[in-house]
C-alpha cells in the first residue's frame, strides 16, 4: 500500500490491533533526536501491510488471585517503530511487558516474538528494562557494560560506551553514588547497547525530574535502530508524545484504543497527552 491508499485507521477495543510499519523518520525532523547517519529528510507516513507482525498476542490473559490483570489482549506490532503503551498505574502495562520479556508465566492466549513463545529463543531477541533495576549497586558503570558484555551476544560495548558519554556519566563511578536520573541513564544505555529485534521498557522516565526525562529521551531516540520495535510504557504521556509513532492505550487489563500517532491526533482533533486525560481523568 503506498501514500495514496487509504491509512489504517485507529482501532478501538475488540479485534487484533494491527500497527504496520512506519519509520521513526516520518515523524520527527532530520535534526531531531537524530544520530547523525540516521538523519534524513521526513518522509510521508506509509501503511504497508505486506510487513508481518513482530510482536503478536491473542486473547492474552493474566490474573493474579480474584483480579483481572490482563483481559483478553489483541496486538500485532510490526518492525520499524517506537510505540507508547499508555495508561494509568495498575492497568496491565507491566504484566504485558514482563510476559513479551518471557519474565512471567502463568498466563492463558498467545504471545509471540518473531514467531517465538516466550522463552530462550525470544529472549535472544528481546532486550528488557523493567521498572526496578537489577544491577549491583556497588558496581561501577564500567563493570556494569563488562557484564553485559559477557552475559548477552548481541551486547554492543561501543555503542554502550558511547551512550553512557552522550548521557555525561563517569565510568568510574559507582551507582550507589548517583542519582536516581543517573542510574536510569545507566540502565537505559545498557539495555539499548544490546542489537534486539524488540526493546521493551518499562517507565524509563518515571521518577526522574523533568531536565533528565528528556535527556533520557533524547538517548532513546539515539540508541533506536529503524529495523527494530521498542514499546515504552508509560502514564507521563505529554513527554513521551514527540518520540511516539503509535500508541496503544489500555485500562483495566485491556487495549481500549491503537492506532498510529498522527491519525490518532487527526481522528481526535487533540494530541496523545489530551486523550489520555480525556480517557482517564
Amino acid at each position: 500500500m503506498t501514500t495514496a491508499d487509504t491509512p489504517t485507521t485507529s482501532t478501538p477495543t475488540g479485534g487484533a490491533s494491527n500497527l504496520t510499519a512506519t519509520p521513526l523518520s516520518a515523524y520527527l525532523r532530520p535534526e531531531q533526536h537524530m544520530r547523525p547517519e540516521q538523519q534524513r529528510g521526513a518522509g510521508p507516513m506509509t501503511d504497508d501491510t505486506r510487513i508481518p507482525p513482530l510482536l503478536r498476542t491473542r486473547d492474552l490473559r493474566l490474573t493474579y488471585g480474584a483480579r483481572q490483570a490482563l483481559d483478553g489482549v489483541d496486538l500485532d506490532l510490526a518492525p520499524g517503530r517506537i510505540v507508547g503503551l499508555l495508561g494509568p498505574n495498575g492497568c496491565g502495562k507491566t504484566s504485558l511487558l514482563k510476559i513479551l520479556a518471557g519474565v512471567l508465566t502463568g498466563y492463558s492466549g498467545e504471545a509471540t516474538i518473531a514467531g517465538h513463545a516466550p522463552g530462550p529463543e525470544s529472549k535472544a531477541l528481546v532486550s528488557f528494562l523493567p521498572d526496578a533495576s537489577a544491577l549491583p549497586n556497588g558496581a561501577r558503570v564500567s563493570t556494569c557494560i563488562a557484564m553485559y558484555r559477557d552475559f548477552f551476544a548481541d551486547f554492543d560495548e561501543d555503542r554502550a560506551h558511547e551512550l553512557v558519554g552522550f548521557f555525561g556519566l563517569d565510568e568510574s563511578m559507582r551507582l550507589k553514588q548517583m542519582s536516581k536520573g543517573m542510574r536510569e541513564k545507566v540502565q537505559i544505555a545498557l539495555a539499548l547497547s544490546r542489537r534486539a529485534r524488540v526493546y521493551l521498557l518499562d517507565e524509563p522516565i518515571s521518577g526522574v525530574d523533568p531536565a533528565a526525562r528528556q535527556t533520557i529521551l533524547d538517548g532513546i531516540l539515539r540508541g533506536f535502530d529503524d529495523d527494530a520495535l521498542m514499546i515504552v510504557s508509560t502514564h507521563l504521556v505529554h513527554d513521551l508524545e514527540p518520540a511516539l509513532d503509535a500508541a496503544v492505550f489500555m485500562d483495566r487489563g485491556r487495549v481500549v484504543l491503537t492506532g498510529m500517532a498522527d491519525e490518532l491526533r487527526e481522528e481526535h482533533s487533540a494530541g496523545l497527552d489530551q486523550i489520555f486525560r480525556g480517557m482517564f481523568r
